[in-house]
């Protein structure tokens, strides 16, 4: 057994006594590169990102090509990184979404909140609603801003009928950190609205989520 090895096994005994609890932000970083970079000293390497993004947070949720970008950390360990916060943000979702209700804006407003955390372009979504305001699925309908990408109808009122949808919250997210909705926003609710009524749904809100905030259209007074 080498140097490395004898550490790396005192480290995973650390963590099986005590969890992470007793672990250094760099140390728990150190631990985790064990499982993308089987020979080699991960500890400077837990360093180098520290020092590049300067919080662990800011690791967890860095793009994959730019966790490449620090030398020793390949494809492999990028995507591990990158992975680690998307599946506990998934469990924590799929969790929250079993009787979910969200019959109101600050309940529907919280539950995109997270949804949307850590998301580094515009995403689309649908919440698709029982009568009850019962959560029955939350579909993805594209990224990119109303703007660019422009509301896929077709998939919107798919989303509708395939779930046997009573109501819909339209959401999307501005990556600027401005919750205020814009022009282009006011026109995609128009259409979604038009397009959900021809179907017998309600469009009950467009959520607009950013930074941590959100602006419900409804509650503005902007879907009458």
């Amino acid at each position: 057994m080498g140097i490395h090895d004898g550490h790396r096994d005192k480290m995973r005994q650390r963590f099986l006594r005590g969890g992470l609890d007793a672990f250094a932000d760099h140390e728990a970083l150190e631990l985790l590169l064990y499982y993308a970079i089987p020979r080699r000293d991960t500890n400077p390497l837990a360093h180098a990102l520290m020092e590049r993004y300067g919080s662990l947070a800011a690791v967890l949720t860095a793009p994959v090509e730019d966790l490449q970008k620090v030398e020793g950390i390949g494809e492999s360990a990028a995507i591990l990184l990158s992975l680690v916060p998307r599946l506990y943000l998934r469990a924590r979702l799929a969790e929250a979404q079993q009787e979910q209700i969200l019959n109101s804006s600050e309940k529907a407003g919280a539950y995109l909140v997270e949804r949307f955390a850590g998301e580094k372009h515009e995403v689309v979504y649908a919440l698709c609603l029982d009568r009850k305001g019962k959560l029955i699925a939350c579909k993805r309908l594209g990224e990119g801003d109303m703007a660019s990408a422009g509301l896929d109808i077709r998939r919107l009122l798919e989303a509708a009928l395939l779930t046997s949808a009573s109501a819909v919250i339209l959401s999307h997210n501005h990556p600027s950190g401005v919750a205020l909705p814009s022009q282009d926003d006011f026109i995609a609710t128009e259409r979604a609205k038009a397009a959900l009524e021809s179907i017998g749904v309600q469009l009950a809100d467009h959520i607009i989520a950013a930074d941590g905030d959100f602006v419900s259209m409804a509650d503005s007074g902007y879907l009458a």
